[in-house]
């Protein structure tokens, strides 16, 4: 008998050596990723950056945050494709608002495509709200995409 899956996910702070597999993941699920740079900037201005993976093995997915004055805001979560719907992005969100929590944010935003059925339904699932939409927000293949802006009350 296995152990489930959301059990075989590890969480842990993302560092720099762990870039070049996080732009990977990056690269192949966006048509507009981040760069090296942003993510190297992110870890040196001190933002809150996870890694998840199985027992060690190679980096599957990773979150990044910014905490500060009572509010979180959840910057970019990526899961790579063959680790999908196997709970990893559940974790890191778990990890994402037990960080927040911890250092006394009351509230957690982030924004979404609105095409991205997957991670609205996890967030959905989390009990975040629509609270906005920002308008032309994403580049897209096409021009550009609308934000939705979601968040959740976090209790202490």
């Amino acid at each position: 008998m296995s152990a489930a899956p959301d059990d075989l996910w590890q969480v842990r702070r993302m560092r720099t050596q762990d870039v070049a597999a996080v732009l990977e993941i990056e690269r192949s699920s966006y048509s507009h990723p981040w760069s090296e740079r942003i993510f190297h900037d992110c870890l040196r201005v001190g933002y809150r950056a996870w890694v998840v993976d199985r027992a060690g093995r190679s980096v599957a997915g990773y979150a990044l945050a910014s905490i500060a004055v009572g509010e979180a805001h959840l910057l970019n979560l990526c899961v790579a494709e063959s680790a999908r719907g196997h709970g990893a992005a559940g974790r890191l969100l778990d990890v994402v608002i037990a960080r927040a929590a911890a250092e006394n944010a009351n509230e957690l935003f982030l924004e979404v495509r609105p095409s991205n059925r997957a991670a609205r339904r996890l967030y959905a699932r989390y009990g975040f709200e629509t609270r906005g939409r920002r308008p032309n927000y994403y580049p897209h293949r096409h021009g550009r995409e609308d934000a939705l802006v979601l968040s959740k009350v976090i209790t202490i």
